[in-house]
């Protein structure tokens, strides 16, 4: 019994030396933690004058609003935090081609013959069929590519948080939407950690 008491004890040492302490970022990281924690107002750049870059900079204005964690700003000096990057979008097609045949064939024939001394005679017959069928298919599908590489900039200028994220669009919107909701979702997924460390003693 005092084995087993002794072993079980150790198991739960063990144990808890597994699981590692959080430990709260220090230095330069805390002071960057820090900056991107207690931001509110963000301002999102602009990430080019072509059409696809303004389709994103739209998009990730519009993501970022619905978190209601930020005041999206269009007032670059009153932003706490600068959303800046550049992206890539491109378009590009598939050719699909299915194709079937079947074909079907039947034969047959026969042959009768009778001879006598007066007179002799002769029967035969044939017959041939074929059946067949083709199907064939082609389509072309369009593809939306693209791709961002987005960051956090506060403003004395340093760099708070940084991301690249790419998408070929999901079920019902397109590849821009879908980076532009990639790039707001792992913010926050990052920002939940960054709650959830342990206050500075």
């Amino acid at each position: 019994m005092k084995i087993l008491t002794a072993l079980l004890a150790t198991a739960l040492v063990c144990a808890g030396q597994d699981k590692a302490p959080v430990v709260p970022p220090k230095g330069v990281a805390a002071e960057l933690t820090e900056k991107l924690l207690k931001a509110k107002r963000i301002y999102v750049d602009s990430f080019g004058e072509d059409v696809n870059s303004k389709t994103l900079q739209a998009m990730l204005v519009d993501a970022l609003r619905t978190t209601n964690r930020f005041i999206v700003t269009e007032v670059k000096d009153k932003a706490d935090l600068l959303l800046k990057g550049a992206s890539l979008e491109k378009t590009s097609q598939e050719l699909h081609a299915v194709g079937s045949a079947t074909s079907v064939a039947t034969a047959g024939g026969s042959q009768h013959t009778t001879v006598s001394r007066s007179m002799g005679s002769s029967l035969g017959s044939f017959a041939a069929q074929s059946l067949g069928t083709e199907d064939s298919q082609t389509s072309t599908e369009t593809i939306n590519d693209a791709r961002a590489a987005v960051r956090l900039v506060s403003s004395d200028g340093d760099v708070v948080w940084s991301s690249t994220q790419e998408s070929k669009g999901a079920k019902y919107k397109g590849a821009a939407a879908d980076v532009a909701d990639r790039i707001v979702k792992q913010l926050l997924r990052d920002l939940d950690k960054l709650d959830r460390l342990p206050p500075k003693p």
